[in-house]
């Protein structure tokens, strides 16, 4: 069972080994870019990064239109539209990074892929801590072939777990030494994340 204290933030509505896709209750209450978290399937609870964040309409192919001419506010809009709530949906994309199975962590993808309808929690501040004492995930996010941001997900996911951390500057240092060796013939993807991690 998911521990009490991790928000619930969406749903899986498509499923695969290396990644999933989740639509969120609410428009625009995404996760975080670099968020760590959670959904099942029927042996492990996988662990996946959020990579990707979209608002679009229900109906394929049948796009939003513009609203606001008339109105003073972007929430009059929703006031003065409420189907808008039924007709738009918020998804976000996740790349999967680890699994969890008899209570052990590891950094490497799960046998099986996540169940459709599968809920997805943010993971909270203790199980992030207990997820980045390994930067074995980091192996993961530069050699998926998804086409995602690889640098901007890896500061971001790095930015995030430092936030649960007791030393950012320490975990920081190791996580820039990990990376250095991963990346020690590509400079400059080395330089473009290092340089991303600042706050």
């Amino acid at each position: 069972m998911f521990a009490e204290e991790a928000q619930r933030v969406g749903e899986v509505t498509r499923s695969g080994i290396m990644d999933f896709t989740a639509q969120c209750y609410e428009l625009d209450q995404f996760p975080p870019l670099g968020g760590l978290v959670k959904t099942r399937n029927a042996e492990s609870e996988i662990y996946a990064l959020v990579f990707q964040a979209t608002t679009d309409g229900v109906e394929p192919g049948r796009r939003p239109v513009a609203r606001g001419k008339n109105e003073n506010s972007e929430e009059a809009i929703y006031k003065s539209s409420p189907q808008l709530q039924k007709l738009l949906k918020s998804e976000f994309g996740a790349l999967v990074v680890g699994h969890k199975t008899n209570n052990k962590i590891f950094h490497y993808l799960p046998s099986r892929p996540a169940r459709i309808h599968s809920f997805v929690y943010l993971c909270p501040a203790q199980e992030v801590k207990e997820f980045s004492q390994s930067f074995a995930f980091l192996n993961t996010l530069l050699n998926n072939t998804l086409p995602l941001p690889r640098e901007e997900l890896i500061a971001a996911s790095l930015r995030q777990m430092s936030q649960v951390q007791e030393d950012k500057h320490y975990f920081f240092i190791l996580a820039g030494k990990h990376l250095a060796t991963l990346l020690s013939g590509d400079f400059n993807q080395l330089k473009a994340i290092l340089e991303r991690i600042r706050q």
